[in-house]
């Protein structure tokens, strides 16, 4: 069983480019080395939201917050199982 995991949050105005560097910089390498995962992609979107998705086999290792200065409202966390896949 595939689960995504998408965790994705909107930054404080002005402040996006910097969430997505926190994301690089402690996020991905914070999860890279847990067990089954199978990808992760990182996605910006206009209003300065980022978003980060992460393939896993089994369940998701958590992702963190980052500083709230970098946030402009809480961060928002789904699962996802695959259900079918071409």
């Amino acid at each position: 069983m595939t689960v995504a995991a998408m965790w994705e949050a909107r930054a404080a105005t002005g402040r996006g480019a910097e969430l997505a560097s926190w994301v690089r910089e402690f996020a991905l390498p914070a999860v890279r080395g847990a067990a089954g995962l199978e990808r992760a992609e990182l996605l910006s979107a206009p209003g300065e939201r980022v978003l980060l998705i992460t393939w896993w086999s089994g369940e998701p290792a958590p992702v963190a917050d980052p500083p709230t200065e970098l946030l402009g409202r809480p961060v928002h966390r789904w699962s996802f199982t695959s259900e079918h896949v071409e």
